[in-house]
């Protein structure tokens, strides 16, 4: 919006950036948000080594977010790492996901001939092109569903799990009777990510995912977007229905639209579910990881008699987040019983034994109209998946309500390039 010549005022009840999806620091204050009043014993280490995440996600190394940051050169604020491995549950085992012809032939998730089977489904998907029809093979991207083509390639039921959970990233298996465009790109996009870097298709920063919002609130302040922490919100001013303000400790700040989370307008939105999240502090790497400094870890429903995936996101003081010699580990998932930590109990077991785990279960909001009437615009809550494609889709959602045109990453170079010049580039 601040590229885009708006002026933007951006207040934050907090003393932090970030919302919801802070990474906290000192580890001293992660034990007071739990109200673990004894605080970290001398084991975790320095305090201030430590940024925990609130709620864990990777990025796609060619998703969107990624696509973001580089248009609006949010990059040059950042560092980040590969993660080293993403891994999918079986039988009370974890393996590595094959993602690659070779790795498909090299799997010990698989038999012989369901290797040849599925190797041949991922040169489908590589080469499919939803513009040539040559590349169809018989499948309509519209009509056929993801079911009919998983039968097509007579892949079994393991694989099929394995392919919509930890390739295409679903949560449920709803899918399998939708338009199967959808599910190619989105192995397309794994394939495409992991092209990239080679060891797993998602990147994540140093320093934790706080980071991210720091780099997107210098990039507005350097086109003259305004920035207050610690800012409490009192009131939000509306006149026939449309915002035209917000009151903050006895002052007006007037506008025309506005953009928060569903904490801020909590009569505008609806609980649409709940979050389990368990940070899990450790002093060794997962087993069977390979020593994995970081990793996922995706455990598909039907592998546990469930209706969602359980995730598992794991990084550690490689990545600046944690004491030398530490990892954190965070289990979540969509709660579907009275008992959430049930629930991730077969998460839980693979990351034995753990030094320190923080419950949270969290609300899930989404707002009840699209704000066309009132210009007050919010964002869903933060769903149980571990990378941003969704939260990003929601973001340039939001956008397009409130310009009322998609968001043009072409555009966003060039006026770039207007103020930093091309020689920066």
């Amino acid at each position: 919006m601040s590229v885009n010549g708006k002026k933007v005022l951006h207040m934050d009840r907090n003393p932090y950036y970030g919302g919801e999806s802070s990474s906290i620091t000192p580890l001293e204050e992660l034990y007071k948000r739990f109200q673990l009043l004894e605080g970290p014993p001398e084991s975790m280490g320095r305090g201030r080594d430590w940024n925990v995440d609130l709620i864990p996600k990777f990025l796609m190394a060619n998703g969107q977010l990624v696509k973001m940051l580089l248009y609006t050169e949010v990059t040059r604020y950042l560092d980040f790492k590969v993660v080293e491995g993403s891994f999918v549950y079986k039988g009370g085992k974890i393996y590595k996901v094959p993602s690659t012809e070779t790795e498909a032939l090299a799997s010990n998730l698989m038999g012989m001939f369901e290797k040849r089977r599925f190797r041949k489904f991922l040169v489908f998907v590589a080469n499919f092109d939803e513009n040539d029809p040559k590349t169809f093979e018989g499948v309509d991207p519209q009509t056929t569903s993801m079911r009919d083509v998983y039968r097509k390639f007579d892949l079994g039921q393991d694989v099929i799990d394995f392919t919509g959970h930890a390739l295409a990233l679903y949560r449920t298996d709803d899918y399998l009777d939708q338009p199967c465009l959808e599910t190619i790109n989105r192995i397309k996009l794994y394939s495409e990510s992991l092209a990239r870097y080679g060891k797993s298709p998602y990147l994540y920063p140093l320093y934790g995912l706080g980071e991210l919002p720091q780099g997107f609130a210098r990039l507005s302040a350097i086109y003259g977007g305004t920035y207050m922490l610690n800012k409490p919100v009192d009131e939000i001013i509306m006149e026939n229905g449309k915002v035209v303000g917000v009151k903050s400790e006895g002052e007006v700040a007037r506008c025309k639209q506005l953009i928060c989370d569903p904490s801020y307008i909590p009569d505008r939105v609806r609980k649409a579910g709940q979050v389990i999240r368990i940070i899990c502090i450790l002093s060794h790497p997962i087993k069977n990881t390979n020593d994995a400094n970081s990793c996922q870890i995706i455990i598909p429903q039907n592998q546990v008699n469930r209706k969602s995936d359980i995730y598992v996101c794991m990084i550690s003081y490689a990545h600046n987040v944690a004491a030398q010699g530490k990892y954190i580990a965070i289990a979540s998932t969509t709660v579907e019983t009275a008992e959430p930590e049930k629930e991730v109990e077969p998460a839980l077991e693979l990351l034995e034994p753990i030094d320190q785990k923080f419950v949270a279960i969290s609300d899930l909001y989404e707002p009840i109209d699209d704000g066309s009437e009132s210009q007050v615009f919010c964002s869903c809550s933060y769903d149980a998946t571990t990378h941003f494609e969704t939260t990003c889709n929601d973001i340039k959602d939001i956008y397009k309500r409130m310009a009322g045109s998609a968001f043009d990453f072409e555009n966003m170079k060039r006026k770039q390039n207007d103020v930093f010049g091309e020689a920066d580039q």
